[in-house]
């Protein structure tokens, strides 16, 4: 947004002196044109911005001049990054001093910036949460993060999915928050030498019995990378929880539904959807988990769709209809 790249305009002015146009069009990632356009808006708002022509010209900030974000200690800072997610931040302990250093910052800005990042503020929200259900509580939050942050290994008592528990001593490397879900992503093994992928595994904080945060330091990996890291896990987690496909027959109705109760694999079924027959249901392929699974996640479907294979599925789909007809029936 222009509020966004204008503040980032002035603070490469204000840290790296004199730029030209071609060198901040090449930072913030627009042309030439939208720089000459921006450094106006900062002139107008009263920010005192130099041009210097010649091969050694360029734009600089008036000598003394300076915003006011030093005022912001550190905590403060680093709460920034968490602007767009102030749930976030609340469950991290950083609510109030996000709201501090907002404050701060929109008390440095000339007031032609201040009154657009308000406007901004006004009209964006980001709702990080899934709908329909109720936030994990995540009590250890803080701990996980204290640890990450400082890089010290976390002794941690974590109850698996299948409802086992254990023991383990994570070197936690990065807090994801997916859905409104937060997950901690930590080392499993010693990295390996030279430029290799580093080991990881992901936990769901909601799952963590216990957290302490031990005095034993870690090496962080060189060259980690926590959202690429994120992006394979991922991947390979959908790739393996979709064990099969399934051939599905799906009425107009049902055809709303799917993108709604399966997500992208829905949509992206519809996509590769053959034509539709006279009463406009058609055939889709989409992936799903294992029979047990995917059983109860097809039946969400109802009336509105018709598992045609595999046969295996197909049988397991008919022989729960006929025991839940029975069921209603006795009743």
């Amino acid at each position: 947004m222009r509020a966004d790249r204008l503040l980032s305009l002035l603070l490469l002015l204000q840290n790296r002196g004199r730029m030209t146009a071609t060198e901040l069009a090449a930072e913030l990632e627009v042309s030439p044109r939208t720089v000459y356009r921006d450094v106006e808006a900062l002139g107008a708002a009263g920010v005192p911005v130099r041009s210097e022509r010649g091969p050694d010209g360029g734009y600089s900030l008036m000598d003394g001049y300076r915003t006011r974000l030093t005022g912001l200690n550190d905590a403060e800072a680093e709460s920034l990054f968490l602007a767009g997610v102030p749930g976030a931040a609340r469950e991290l302990g950083l609510g109030a001093v996000l709201a501090t250093a907002q404050l701060k910052l929109q008390a440095a800005l000339p007031p032609g910036l201040a009154d657009r990042a308000r406007r901004l503020q006004d009209r964006f929200h980001l709702d990080a949460a899934a709908w329909f259900r109720h936030a994990d509580p995540v009590p250890h939050l803080a701990s996980v993060a204290r640890a990450v942050w400082e890089q010290r290994t976390l002794r941690v008592h974590y109850r698996a999915w299948s409802g086992s528990t254990a023991h383990r001593e994570l070197r936690p490397l990065g807090l994801v928050l997916k859905g409104g879900i937060w997950y901690v992503v930590a080392c499993t093994d010693h990295a390996p030498p030279g430029d290799g992928p580093v080991p990881t595994r992901t936990y769901r904080i909601s799952r963590l019995v216990s957290a302490e945060v031990t005095d034993t330091p870690f090496e962080r990996p060189a060259g980690f990378d926590l959202a690429a890291c994120w992006a394979e896990s991922s991947r390979r987690l959908e790739a393996a929880l979709h064990h099969t496909t399934a051939r599905l027959r799906i009425s107009p109705r049902g055809q709303r539904l799917l993108p709604m109760q399966f997500g992208t694999a829905g949509s992206q079924a519809l996509e590769g959807a053959g034509p539709p027959d006279q009463d406009g249901w058609v055939l889709v392929d989409l992936p799903v988990e294992t029979p047990a699974v995917a059983v109860g996640d097809l039946l969400r479907l109802g009336t509105e769709a018709e598992v045609l294979g595999p046969p295996e599925l197909r049988a397991a789909v008919a022989r729960t209809a006929a025991e839940l007809a029975q069921r209603y029936a006795a009743a």
